[in-house]
């Protein structure tokens, strides 16, 4: 979701999704009608393992407020991550098309990360020299239209 500036490669924005926060049904934070990055000065939060800079939790929601969570807890399986916080072991931070099949049954809720919400872009990574290549340009309208017919809450960029 954050290009970087590599030589060769050009960022082919697919679609907009909100960052939230996934908590338990009878958390504390349950109740509230979004989230302030105070509210996790308290909670461990899990993440995925990746770098911490490439976490928008972080760089876009708590860094900026100067806030660290209590602590941060990491799994490499979102089934896994649902699990801990449904069963209250911590929050975690995660797009709402990947929150959305837990947060749908009733498993955990998902809660806006600001007033007006933490929204990203994804992007698709594709070498300069293959980006008209006609399979690479069926390859990227498959992927967007795969992602809008199937992923929920995601948006055309603007």
């Amino acid at each position: 979701s954050d290009p970087l500036d590599l030589a060769g490669i050009t960022y082919v924005p697919l679609f907009t999704y909100e960052a939230m926060l996934a908590v338990a049904n009878q958390h504390p934070l349950a109740g509230k009608p979004y989230m302030v990055p105070q509210d996790l000065a308290d909670q461990t939060l899990i993440t995925y393992p990746v770098e911490r800079d490439r976490l928008d939790i972080f760089t876009r929601f708590l860094e900026p407020a100067d806030i660290e969570p209590a602590a941060v807890r990491t799994s490499e399986l979102t089934v896994m991550m649902m699990q801990l916080v449904a069963s209250g072991r911590g929050v975690c931070g995660m797009p709402h098309w990947a929150l959305h099949e837990y947060s749908s049954r009733g498993y955990v809720k998902g809660k806006r990360l600001g007033e007006k919400g933490l929204f990203a872009t994804l992007y698709a990574a594709v070498r300069t020299d293959m980006l008209d290549a006609p399979y690479m340009r069926d390859f990227l309208l498959t992927a967007k239209d795969t992602s809008f017919a199937t992923l929920d809450g995601v948006s055309a960029v603007r």
